[in-house]
């Protein structure tokens, strides 16, 4: 699986995980669903995803987009 691919299943999955827990146990946990959000959209716009570098560290292949 290509960097790519897998910078977007994790946040995908950190916002189902904080949206059930913001469901189930407390409003607060939607705070991190926005976080998400908006390190998504400062990713698209600076090229720069602290996510991205975790991941290249664990050996995943660059994509197009963290080249």
């Amino acid at each position: 699986m290509s960097l790519d691919r897998t910078v977007m299943m994790f946040a995908g999955i950190m916002v189902l995980i904080s949206l059930a827990l913001g469901f189930y146990f407390s409003p607060w946990w939607f705070l991190l669903t926005a976080f998400v959000g908006l390190n998504l959209i400062q990713a698209s716009i600076t090229g720069f995803c602290p996510a991205a570098i975790v991941f290249k560290k664990l050996g995943f292949k660059t994509g197009v987009a963290f080249e």
